[in-house]
């Protein structure tokens, strides 16, 4: 493992973002942009990550947690003045401090390693990530000597004719000795049109001091992309899900149209599953091997076990076993849990329950706060009537019982081992097991009515 300190950037509002949330809680891939940076320093090796709050810093650490450390910038006055607030917290620390934007969710762990090993092999003060842009409007040059030393990072209103024609820019990405960066944070100003102090500044003063500043070009320049506005989050989402396509697909999962095809970050997927298109997998859902998923089917916060079938429905927050059919048309809500065999037809909503291995709700119906058996099968149109209007009580039904279509269940009741209930019944008492249970008014027929009446 490498060893480094991160100071992650995470302090302002974002303006361009137009919205209440700080901009590093936006989620790209069904996770905020501050997270996907987290996840690359701790892959890459870092010992320890601290992070930068200022707008929103109640909301950033109660999100991000127990991840990282927090120190607040109660004044954004640039990133310079961002990185000097960890000074005290890093007192007496001598290794290197890798500098981080809370902004960059495309960021990957190999590039950070990478960058850490460079500055760490050329023994450098600093050692600077760059990207090789196709367009570097905007963006300060990083403008290197013969041996590939950094000679300075020229702005681009400042830049040359010659200096606007290199396409190397500044990531705003670095690796310093934690010494050297905080004797020179100590000398930098604001002395600018902004009047902020800009953390690039620190790069020429260790220049001009004789030091060894290096830097390191990304592959894909993609890699060191900031997110300041929606259009660029859209940007950044297509490309971090485009990437867990490619990357399940090499697994040996088959994706039949990954343009159609939306799945989180942090979600897993076995081995010969298929996801087919206008399927969205979010948050920590998990999918077995040999799995049938889609289309038109959302899955978020779920574990789904191997062999299992869902198409056209929505599942949210609960557990789904082996060998499941689910859908078309159905709705499972959280705290269910389907075990194996279970059999869910269309038009089906089952809501905080427990269905038995082999059971099966087939169409039509409603369960809700239930406890259901094994080899159970339930009737069209059958409904659990948990609510009184103040309280839900539990159904209860138990081992291979037959529920009738067009039931209400109305709870608190239960159906015991075996039992029967009759279609069309309201079931208000327990049925005893192996009975049949029966409440239903019974026909009259009212001979010549029509006639009468119609006539």
């Amino acid at each position: 493992m490498s060893d480094f300190v991160t100071v992650i950037m995470a302090a302002g509002k974002g303006t361009r973002m137009k919205s209440t949330l700080p901009k590093v809680l936006h989620k790209v891939g069904g996770k905020p942009m501050l997270g996907h940076v987290l996840s690359a320093a701790n892959a890459a090796g870092a010992g320890r990550n601290i992070v930068v709050i200022g707008f929103g810093a109640d909301v950033v650490q109660e999100t991000i947690g127990p991840e990282a450390e927090f120190v607040v910038q109660r004044e954004q006055l640039g990133t310079g003045h961002a990185v000097l607030q960890t000074r005290d917290r890093l007192a007496g620390y001598t290794g290197t401090v890798m500098v981080l934007s809370g902004d960059t969710p495309l960021l990957q762990p190999e590039l950070l390693a990478r960058l850490f090993e460079a500055h760490r092999r050329e023994a450098a003060a600093a050692t600077v990530l760059t990207g090789l842009m196709p367009d570097t409007t905007g963006y300060g040059r990083v403008i290197r000597d013969s041996e590939g030393r950094v000679v300075k990072i020229v702005e681009q209103k400042d830049a040359s004719p010659a200096e606007l024609a290199v396409n190397e820019v500044n990531a705003g990405i670095y690796c310093f000795e934690a010494p050297a960066l905080f004797e020179a944070l100590g000398r930098i100003t604001c002395d600018n049109q902004q009047c902020e102090y800009y953390l690039p500044d620190v790069v020429g003063l260790l220049v001009k001091a004789g030091t060894k500043v290096w830097a390191v070009a990304a592959d894909d320049y993609q890699d060191t992309l900031g997110i300041n506005s929606r259009r660029q989050l859209a940007e950044a989402e297509k490309i971090l899900r485009a990437r867990k396509n490619m990357a399940l697909m090499d697994a040996g999962v088959t994706i039949m149209d990954p343009d159609s095809t939306f799945i989180d970050a942090e979600v897993t997927i076995g081995t010969d599953t298929v996801v087919y298109p206008f399927t969205w997998l979010e948050g920590q859902t998990s999918v077995g091997s040999r799995c049938a998923i889609g289309p038109n089917t959302r899955i978020a916060d779920s574990a789904v076990g191997d062999d299992t079938t869902i198409h056209f429905s929505y599942a949210h927050d609960c557990r789904i076993g082996n060998g499941v059919t689910v859908g078309p048309y159905v709705h499972i809500r959280p705290q269910t849990a389907l075990a194996d065999k279970v059999k869910v037809g269309n038009f089906v909503e089952i809501k905080n329950s427990l269905v038995g291995e082999g059971s099966k709700v087939p169409h039509l119906s409603y369960i809700g706060d239930t406890d259901m058996g094994t080899g159970v099968n339930i009737g069209s149109g059958t409904i659990t009537v948990n609510y009184d209007g103040k309280k839900k009580y539990r159904t209860t039904i138990e081992d291979n019982a037959f529920i009738g279509c067009n039931t209400n269940l109305v709870a608190p009741v239960k159906v015991g081992h075996g039992a029967y209930v009759a279609a069309g019944s309201t079931i208000t008492k327990d049925v005893p097991s192996s009975a049949l249970g029966v409440a239903r008014a019974r026909q009259s027929n009212i001979e010549g009515w029509v006639s009468r009446n119609k006539g």
